[in-house]
């Protein structure tokens, strides 16, 4: 039997996906927690926590942005204190940039915050389901087109 659903899972990424829904998502998350950082500087100091020390231009395509997008936001987070630059001991004339403790305390609020929505937003499932739909989307994310 032929799994057909393809087609709805397509749909329901693509909702995901968009940068509305993303930037929505990154506000709500930042909300409260400085000027700094917002839904614009989100996904650089997210993108840092993920892969460690880069350089802005390595980190562009993480975050989907060129390297001026990713410096002008980077220099917003090393204003507020969350990040910083080091020279890139592979290549003097490139900087890195780096979380510096209040930014991985930033990293572990946002990530507190963000369980916490999916929580409430599961809270109504079956019990269970939540689970199996956890272990589904690490599969898929694993295992799929995304791998």
């Amino acid at each position: 039997m032929e799994n057909d659903a393809g087609p709805e899972i397509a749909d329901a990424l693509g909702v995901l996906l968009r940068r509305t829904t993303r930037a929505r998502l990154h506000g709500r998350l930042t909300e409260g927690m400085g000027p700094a950082l917002d839904e614009l500087t989100y996904p650089v100091l997210s993108a840092l926590a993920r892969t460690g020390p880069r350089s802005a231009a390595d980190l562009g395509p993480e975050v989907g942005l060129d390297r001026s997008g990713v410096t002008r936001r980077a220099s917003r987070l090393e204003e507020a204190g969350l990040v910083r630059r080091e020279p890139d001991p592979a290549d003097r004339r490139a900087q890195l940039l780096v979380l510096t403790g209040p930014g991985e305390r930033a990293v572990a609020e946002l990530r507190r915050r963000l369980a916490g929505l999916i929580d409430d937003s599961l809270a109504d499932w079956p019990p269970g389901e939540a689970a199996a739909f956890a272990r589904g989307l690490r599969r898929f994310t694993t295992e799929g087109p995304f791998a």
